[in-house]
């Protein structure tokens, strides 16, 4: 979707015209604070009305090539367990399992309403510890088997062939010198099996054609929300940028989008941003500053 066509629908959207060229007009480079601190105005000017999203690859833990061993920033699950009590809504979406989230983000024991979603949204981690799964129809779940099977086989051992359930995960980051072999493979899986290929960073995903994403849960968590922030880093946070964008358009909600850079950081998102942070230590920084400035008028 063009810059311009963001500058000229819907109500609001003559300050979003404004707004967007904060993140935009460099490409690559952080904006500036004045736009991230218009974005902590918004979700402050209500909190129990504000909603506040964020992916948790690349956005608060940064990127290491041993997934099990990525850990979210000190400081930005501190700042998400008190945002939690603070606004109306904040949650983590991601596509990882949710038995991983809640470790990674030390949820549950009462410590804070933050809310966990999980592989794109087909997991939620309720308030009580129970898991509510979306699962793929059993159609589906066998083409994806057969497909991680077929994967497997086919491809180096270098290679990751991750099964989800609801998908699967082909990953070359530990040997990105097989990154067109793995995605070619990954390509033609999908097309045999009649899956849908997402792109990643050093991965690709097969999902069932029309599976759940993040814009889903966008507007399942914000479609009354006064003010929205969702922040990520990579393609799979695309479809939560665009559900933001028909939420300001059709009910006038003030949102924002923050794309999270880093050396792999997709055009496309970065086309949609409202504004940028320089990786999630600003990512850390900016949740801070959100606290701080919710504690210094609430």
């Amino acid at each position: 979707m063009a810059a311009s066509a963001l500058s000229t629908e819907g109500p609001g959207e003559a300050r979003r015209s404004r707004r967007t060229a904060l993140g935009r007009s460099t490409g690559r480079r952080a904006a500036p604070a004045d736009g991230l601190e218009e974005a902590i105005e918004d979700l402050a000017r209500q909190p129990a009305a504000s909603c506040l999203l964020s992916d948790f690859d690349g956005t608060l833990a940064p990127i290491v090539d041993d997934a099990a061993s990525a850990r979210a920033l000190p400081g930005a699950v501190e700042s998400l367990h008190h945002l939690a009590h603070r606004l109306g809504t904040v949650a983590v979406v991601s596509g990882r399992p949710v038995e991983f989230l809640s470790r990674a983000l030390d949820v549950g024991h009462g410590r804070s309403p933050l809310a966990v979603y999980g592989l794109y949204g087909a997991e939620h981690l309720a308030a009580d510890g129970t898991v509510h799964r979306t699962a793929a129809d059993a159609a589906n779940q066998e083409l994806l088997a057969l497909a991680a099977e077929e994967l497997r086989a086919e491809l180096p051992a270098h290679v990751t062939v991750e099964p989800k359930g609801v998908s699967c995960v082909v990953h070359w980051r530990t040997a990105p010198r097989l990154a067109a072999v793995a995605l070619e493979h990954a390509r033609a899986a999908a097309e045999r099996h009649g899956l849908d290929l997402r792109p990643g960073k050093m991965a690709a995903e097969l999902a069932a054609p029309g599976a759940v994403d993040k814009g889903d849960v966008v507007r399942a968590l914000a479609g009354q929300a006064e003010a929205t922030c969702f922040i990520g880093d990579d393609v799979g946070d695309i479809p939560a940028f665009h559900a933001l964008h028909e939420l300001a358009r059709t009910h006038g909600s003030r949102t924002w989008r923050l794309a999270v850079l880093g050396p792999e950081s997709p055009d496309e998102l970065l086309a949609h941003a409202d504004a940028t942070l320089a990786g999630p230590p600003a990512t850390s920084a900016f949740l801070t500053r959100l606290v701080e400035s919710l504690d210094s008028i609430h």
